[in-house]
C-alpha cells in the first residue's frame, strides 16, 4: 500500500510504536522496515501526542 501511494497522495499512519520498534512488527525484517519507513517518512511530518488519554477517560480513575 505505501509504495503505491508513495509521492501521490496523503496518507494518515497512528501508532502508539516508536520507529525504531517497527521492526518487529514486520517479521523482523530490517529490509521490509528500512525500505517502509523510507518511504513513509520521505516529506513526513510526525507529531507526538504524549498525556493522558482522552479516550480512556472514564476509566482512569484520577489520584
Amino acid at each position: 500500500m505505501f509504495s503505491q501511494r508513495y509521492e501521490h497522495g496523503s496518507t494518515i499512519v497512528t501508532t502508539n510504536q516508536a520507529y525504531k520498534h517497527w521492526a518487529k512488527m514486520f517479521n523482523n525484517d530490517p529490509s521490509l522496515t528500512s525500505a517502509l519507513l523510507d518511504r513513509l517518512l520521505h516529506h513526513a511530518e510526525t507529531v507526538r501526542i504524549e498525556g493522558k488519554s482522552y479516550r480512556m477517560k472514564d476509566q482512569i480513575e484520577e489520584p
